[in-house]
């Protein structure tokens, strides 16, 4: 079985702002450092990328800004999802027009769909574009989980390719893996259980932490492919600290208030998200001392 072409360290990369505008300079910086680290693919314009406020024609060319940049040198799976199918399908559309590899296509939040219309969704984004598509099941955030039969379903469908699952379930890995075939992507969405995703099965992570310390994340990434769990066990102890300590407050305004301690880029987030708290900047920074990034 051929190993499947979007694994290992996929960043979820947060879109700076300077001026209450997104920062191209910056987002183009950022971009380089994490392939320079030995980043294996990136989403913009996710959940982390606070796709959520920015109007559309800002998500279009954050997207197409950084298909432009990578230059095919790493994968990018294009943050594209909605609560609106119609509006889901027009940005894995445009995901594809663009040049990107793939779409990460969240569960519709807040209309709170049964099963069957979860299915409908990703059956609809399937039929009307011819584009790699991942799921993105996160119910944390969006009051609805997506089943594992349902997921089973959609991965008879030619364009629905896989997962990003943020549950920190493990028991689910399994399942899906008897149920949706060989073939079927497995990422984690939760940074502190993905050495144990990973050794479950998993393909590797959609990450958060790969903002601050790229290097590192990489480096765990490809001891666990490889199959050196020592060495990956190593790695995440080394960042465990810091998964936790970038939501301390609400995501992604730990991840900027790190980045900007780095020269990196502003702090500045878009409301509702606030600036990051006094109170947990310590925190934070203790925790990139432990990762090795100050």
């Amino acid at each position: 079985m051929s190993q499947p072409s979007i694994r290992g360290a996929i960043t979820a990369l947060i879109t700076p702002f300077r001026d209450g505008e997104v920062d191209e300079e910056a987002f183009i910086r950022l971009l380089e450092r994490q392939i320079a680290a030995g980043i294996h693919g990136v989403v913009p314009v996710g959940t982390t990328g606070e796709s959520a406020t920015l109007t559309h024609d800002e998500h279009r060319r954050v997207v197409e800004l950084c298909v432009k940049t990578c230059a095919g040198r790493i994968r990018v799976v294009a943050g594209a999802g909605s609560n609106s199918t119609r509006e889901a399908i027009e940005l894995v559309r445009h995901a594809k027009t663009v040049g990107a590899d793939a779409a990460l296509v969240v569960t519709p939040y807040y209309n709170r769909p049964s099963q069957e219309g979860l299915y409908q969704h990703y059956a609809a984004i399937n039929e009307a574009v011819q584009m790699p598509v991942l799921v993105y099941n996160v119910p944390g955030r969006t009051s609805v989980d997506i089943s594992n039969a349902t997921l089973a379903r959609l991965s008879r469908l030619p364009n629905i390719v896989g997962i990003k699952d943020a549950t920190g379930n493990m028991g689910r890995i399994a399942g899906q893996r008897l149920e949706c075939g060989g073939d079927w992507i497995l990422l984690s969405g939760d940074d502190m259980s993905a050495h144990g995703y990973m050794a479950y099965g998993g393909h590797g992570c959609i990450t958060v932490t790969s903002n601050v310390a790229p290097e590192a994340v990489a480096k765990f990434y490809d001891a666990c492919m490889t199959g050196d769990w020592k060495t990956a066990l190593y790695w995440q102890d080394r960042l465990a600290r810091l998964s936790e300590a970038l939501f301390l407050d609400a995501s992604p305004a730990p991840t900027k208030f790190a980045l900007a301690h780095l020269g990196l880029c502003e702090e500045a987030a878009r409301l509702p998200i606030a600036p990051c708290a006094e109170a947990v900047k310590p925190a934070i920074l203790a925790a990139m001392k432990d990762a090795g990034v100050v």
